[in-house]
């Protein structure tokens, strides 16, 4: 079957694409957008990639169209579709009909590291011999590849929970049917879709709907949201982590990079990882707690947890020039910048830490999440924040109250000439988008090494 992808570079349907491949299938795609590393994962499967949406792309006729959910009509290709009569699919419904049909997904759902959760999870299915199949928004240094089939019934999946489809506006989670679950947090985000958080919790607790009387729903204790999710309604028993949860950590060292695993009051075990923050020891115990949930026992999930490598994009160290350390790192909520500067601190102590932030994700666009961003970055020395003139707010007169020093850039050469000025041997440098920042990452390293 000949498989054409709208929107295949995005981190969904990127790794869909790599499964349909997988299973046999004939797979080309088109975007707007083609940039590493999905771009790269492709053409490396041997996927052919089209640059925009002409309905040219489409002819011959495929023998079905997966839409992403970056796709809306008036999009040529989307119309093309429409108007001939193609068979199309949303990236989720295929993912469920083809993929998950008789497995036992295990999802990780929630507002941050859902990612990192889902690909750790993955990490430590396979280092227990579980050979799971996963599909993961990002790419896992364990593995090199962000989807495969998997040689089992056990099939990890990131569970996000914005839209499906511009013709099924349902959260692309409540497609998986999942039966562990974990629910890692919950705050306000996708302003474009949802109006307020409230209507964030009505979506999540239609996954809760989701989930067997036989199954497992894993979620921190103190999260209120999730707590009034489970309140609307729960079939499922629950086990919960964090404070005053079934499944603790006690920290021994403050960046997160070693703690201990307490279960039932019982202790596991010491994890020990190249990893950093508060929000990573959280992540680990769902993790824990849902591989527990298919058999792995705690000390084995320990040991795959200490041997896990992150994954591309999460405080992924890119180049280290003139003894300035350059890291690659997704954060794109006031939340995830925060604990993410949080856990680099307390790993480099008095180091001078630079944060450049691209506010890129479409709530920021929207201005949604602006009056978090000046407190958001308290943890770093100074700040570059990069505001196009398309932005469409006052970036700068959201961030005129920070307490650390500031610019406010509208160019990636401004950026580069302003961290060069300040730059010295042992800085950290952590640059911020959830998109490619128009490849300043190679830029300034090569900017730095001149």
């Amino acid at each position: 079957m000949h498989i054409h992808i709208l929107g295949i570079c995005g981190t969904f349907m990127g790794s869909l694409a790599v499964l349909a491949k997988e299973l046999g299938h004939r797979v080309t795609g088109s975007d707007a957008n083609v940039y590493p590393p999905m771009s790269t994962q492709l053409e490396a499967q041997g996927i052919e990639l089209m640059q925009g949406y002409d309905p040219a792309h489409l002819q011959p006729a495929p023998d079905l169209v997966v839409v992403g959910n970056a796709l809306s009509r008036g999009n040529p290709a989307v119309e093309y579709v429409l108007n001939q009569g193609l068979p199309y699919v949303s990236g989720p419904q295929w993912l469920a009909d083809h993929v998950l049909q008789g497995r036992w997904v295990l999802a990780a759902a929630g507002t941050h590291g859902k990612t990192t959760t889902s690909s750790m999870l993955a990490w430590v299915l396979e280092h227990a011999g579980m050979s799971p199949g996963f599909l993961i928004g990002g790419v896992p240094q364990n593995f090199g590849v962000s989807a495969r089939l998997g040689g089992t019934p056990f099939f990890v999946v990131e569970a996000d929970e914005y839209d499906s489809a511009f013709f099924d506006k349902r959260s692309k989670f409540v497609h998986y049917r999942p039966r562990t679950a974990i629910l890692n947090n919950l705050e306000f985000d996708h302003a474009d879709i949802f109006p307020d958080l409230a209507a964030i919790e009505r979506q999540f607790h239609h996954l809760v709907r989701t989930v067997p009387g036989e199954g497992l729903i894993i979620h921190p204790q103190a999260e209120e949201a999730l707590a009034r999710v489970i309140k609307m309604g729960c079939w499922t028993p629950v086990q919960t982590t964090g404070d005053g949860g079934q499944w603790q950590a006690r920290l021994l060292s403050a960046d997160g990079s070693r703690f201990e695993v307490v279960f039932g009051g019982k202790v596991e075990g010491v994890v020990e990882w190249e990893l950093t923050g508060q929000h990573n020891v959280a992540n680990a115990l769902a993790c824990l707690a849902a591989a527990r949930h298919v058999g792995v026992v705690p000390e084995l999930g320990i040991a795959g947890l200490s041997s896990f490598k992150s994954v591309k994009r999460r405080m992924e160290k890119v180049a280290e020039v003139q003894g300035v350390t350059l890291y690659d790192d997704f954060a794109h909520h006031p939340t995830a910048i925060a604990t993410t500067l949080d856990g680099l601190r307390k790993r480099v102590g008095a180091a001078q830490v630079i944060a450049v932030i691209e506010p890129r994700s479409n709530s920021m666009k929207l201005g949604a999440h602006r009056d978090g961003l000046a407190d958001s970055v308290v943890q770093a020395d100074r700040v570059f924040w990069y505001a196009p003139a398309n932005l469409g707010w006052d970036l700068a007169a959201s961030v005129a109250g920070s307490t650390v020093p500031t610019e406010v850039c509208d160019s990636l050469e401004a950026i580069i000439a302003g961290v060069k000025a300040v730059a010295a041997p042992g800085t950290q440098v952590v640059i911020m988008s959830n998109g490619g920042f128009g490849g300043l990452h190679g830029k300034l390293a090569s900017a730095l090494a001149k």
